[in-house]
């Protein structure tokens, strides 16, 4: 599945963002900006531009703040 059709699934799914941390020059093309313009953070400290979200729909992270934790399977990559 492409980056395009997996935010398409999390919108018919209900979602209202999509959290990546990801390279910095290709996630901003689907519309992927950094995380801290939203208040959120992530608790693994990775570098600012890499850490983006896109906002599925609009508005619904408005005085957000909130930290995102990966599933504990992620924890000894």
């Amino acid at each position: 599945m492409n980056v395009r059709a997996g935010l398409e699934e999390c919108r018919r799914l209900g979602m209202g963002a999509v959290v990546v941390l990801g390279h910095p020059d290709y996630y901003p093309r689907f519309g992927f900006s950094s995380a801290s313009r939203f208040g959120i953070k992530s608790a693994y400290d990775p570098p600012g531009e890499a850490f983006m979200l896109i906002e599925l729909e609009p508005g619904c992270l408005h005085g957000a703040s909130a930290t995102v934790r990966y599933h504990a399977a992620f924890d000894d990559l």
